[in-house]
């Protein structure tokens, strides 16, 4: 099959084998795969990860054990089953998972892939292919309002303009909160117009304190603006993954109680809901659609919005 391989080079493969599912998967033809920045990240060295990239698909089951002919998005983490993490529910929290196209596992930029039939979601009738795409990371904006309750009269920042960035301000207006997103792309911040104020750095900080920051900057630097615009007692979630280290002042978050919160994936179920209740927009948010032999052009899009690939395309 085709896809595109990392091995500390992107490659563009057509003699890769197509996967054989063990007994509970599924094989899956993927239909689209969006690239993420945490691709970016793997690429640049970030797990140290080889194989298949991509973890953000929507595809159809061609063998699974009465899901043949479903259209199919998935929870990207797979745990054992037996430890104390998994037996608790949280296999995004298991030790030994194993993640798609992340941590051990054959990825989704390619014609097919294998999943566990425990982790596929049916897509609802009325949510389009391209839009399905944006389901993982939509979950994953999610996962801020399972760990932090958000009431209307917060005041709270998102920092980061890009596709994340878009996500999470999306569903964070949805708790009717005081919505100020911070970024340097005017054409980006123009998107999110009705739903959240916006402002560059220096206007951010002249807006300051927050009770809320969600740092989606996909940057070091992101926890150190974070923390410069939080209240004391306030809370900064953190949702970029990056290959290089960042910088804590822990002499800074002990002096202004500073709660931090690492927030990662999140409830793909809710995710589908309000994107089949049209209650999120992600079609303004595509960067691009692109074949698989386009390799790494499509890790650059015009406008730095989301790319997505079209597995089926020669």
């Amino acid at each position: 099959m085709r896809c595109l391989y990392f091995d500390g080079r992107l490659k563009y493969r057509a003699d890769y084998p197509v996967p054989v599912p063990a007994p509970g998967e599924a094989l899956v033809k993927v239909l689209y795969a969006g690239v993420c920045n945490t691709d970016r990240e793997i690429m640049a060295g970030y797990k140290g990860f080889t194989g298949v990239l991509g973890h953000e698909f929507v595809g159809v089951v061609e063998q699974g054990e009465g899901w043949e002919g479903r259209r199919v998005v998935a929870d990207i983490n797979l745990g054992c089953g037996l430890c104390p993490a998994c037996r608790d529910g949280l296999p995004n929290h298991c030790a030994s998972r194993r993640v798609l196209g992340i941590t051990a596992k054959d990825g989704a930029f390619a014609e097919y892939l294998t999943l566990p039939l425990a982790n596929l979601r049916a897509v609802p009738p009325g949510v389009g292919d391209l839009t399905a795409v944006f389901a993982e990371p939509l979950a994953a904006a999610l996962e801020i309002c399972d760990q932090c309750h958000i009431r209307p009269r917060d005041r709270v920042a998102v920092l980061g303009d890009g596709k994340l960035g878009q996500l999470v301000a999306r569903v964070l207006a949805l708790t009717g909160c005081d919505l100020t997103v911070v970024g340097r792309h005017s054409d980006k911040l123009a998107l999110l117009a009705g739903l959240a104020a916006t402002a560059t750095a220096d206007e951010a900080a002249a807006r300051a304190p927050f009770d809320l920051v969600a740092e989606c900057t996909g940057s070091p630097a992101g926890l150190a603006a974070a923390q410069a615009l939080v209240k004391p007692r306030g809370r900064i979630v953190l949702k970029s993954t990056f290959a290089a280290a960042a910088v804590l002042s822990s002499t800074y978050w002990v002096v202004k109680e500073l709660t931090l919160v690492g927030s990662r994936c999140g409830p793909t179920d809710a995710a589908l809901r309000l994107l089949a209740r049209r209650l999120v927009d992600v079609e303004p948010l595509i960067g691009g659609i692109y074949r698989l032999a386009d390799g790494a052009a499509a890790f650059d899009p015009p406008g730095g919005l989301k790319a997505i690939f079209d597995c089926r395309q020669p």
